[in-house]
């Protein structure tokens, strides 16, 4: 049976949403004065430190066992230097919505895995039904002609629909750690990440040798403290409570969130194109949550009976 979402996994994954579409600014900030390499080193290193401390501060330990941590390089393979270097190379001559439209396929690939190596994650016409919708969703949201680019940089595209291939099946694999608190497979995780990529950035970009700005240094700390390490509790709370499916909804929430924030922050005001968009994304979500037309159905038997 497919888990379900509570009111507190939507508040999370909501927060989530907007923790990982503030990265989209701090990357863009960072990469414009360091290599990708090290951006992804000042991301995970730092919050690897930062989620070690919590944890050990918070009264917990981390395990040690060879084959936990061989389980948490995989985890920090698949969840972020993989999918992470994919995005940073495609983005090079892709169109970042181009590149929003295709890592919104996560859901997608991760419902497909989920069905095939998860007997807890099954599809359903509902969930079916609701994903496509959602993915319609945000292709209407972004821009139709968004698309217009696609086949035009095929090696581009595919790696970033392989790094939301890479996404899903992090979410898949890391139910194994459901048994850990979130703080620790958070930590695991990341600590992965930053071995993983600890050498490429020394040997392939001798970071020691750059200088980067303050406002460079404030992007690295927002993106390593807030959009990973806040984030990864974050994740591993819903994964264990919701399942694998229902966490990555967040690939359609996140340009919702910019949008939303777009309104508050900077007063935009949406045209049609966006409330249909939008309209679409939470349509999606709910066929996918499947409470709001268990729901209606009841209340159907119910006038019926009464009828």
């Amino acid at each position: 049976m497919t888990p379900t979402m509570g009111t507190r996994d939507w508040s999370l994954l909501v927060l989530l949403s907007l923790l990982w579409g503030g990265s989209f600014l701090f990357v863009g900030i960072a990469v414009a004065e360091l290599p990708p390499f090290t951006v992804v080193l000042g991301r995970a290193g730092l919050a690897a430190l930062a989620l070690l401390a919590f944890v050990y501060l918070s009264g917990g330990r981390m395990p040690w066992t060879p084959s936990l941590w061989a389980a948490f390089l995989a985890m920090g393979a698949l969840n972020g230097l993989i999918p992470y270097s994919l995005i940073v190379w495609g983005q090079q001559e892709i169109d970042s919505g181009l590149a929003a439209i295709l890592n919104a396929t996560t859901p997608l690939w991760s419902v497909l895995l989920g069905h095939y190596l998860s007997r807890a994650e099954r599809l359903t016409p509902a969930r079916a039904a609701g994903l496509v919708l959602g993915f319609a969703g945000v292709v209407v949201l972004i821009e139709p002609g968004a698309l217009s680019g696609l086949g035009s940089q095929g090696w581009r595209q595919l790696a970033v629909l392989g790094a939301a291939l890479s996404y899903a099946g992090a979410a898949v694999y890391g139910r194994r750690f459901g048994h850990l608190s979130p703080a620790v497979a958070a930590t695991g995780q990341v600590t992965g990440t930053a071995v993983l990529v600890l050498p490429l950035a020394l040997f392939l970009e001798q970071p020691w040798t750059l200088a980067p700005s303050l406002e460079v240094w404030g992007a690295i700390l927002g993106l390593s403290l807030l959009s990973t390490a806040v984030a990864y509790l974050i994740y591993f709370r819903v994964l264990a409570a919701a399942g694998a499916t229902n966490l990555m909804l967040v690939t359609f929430l996140i340009p919702v969130s910019a949008v939303i924030l777009g309104i508050l922050v900077l007063g935009e005001r949406p045209g049609l194109q966006v409330v249909a968009g939008m309209a679409l994304i939470f349509a999606g979500i709910a066929a996918i949550d499947g409470r709001l037309a268990s729901r209606l159905a009841r209340a159907r038997r119910r006038d019926r009976a009464q009828a």
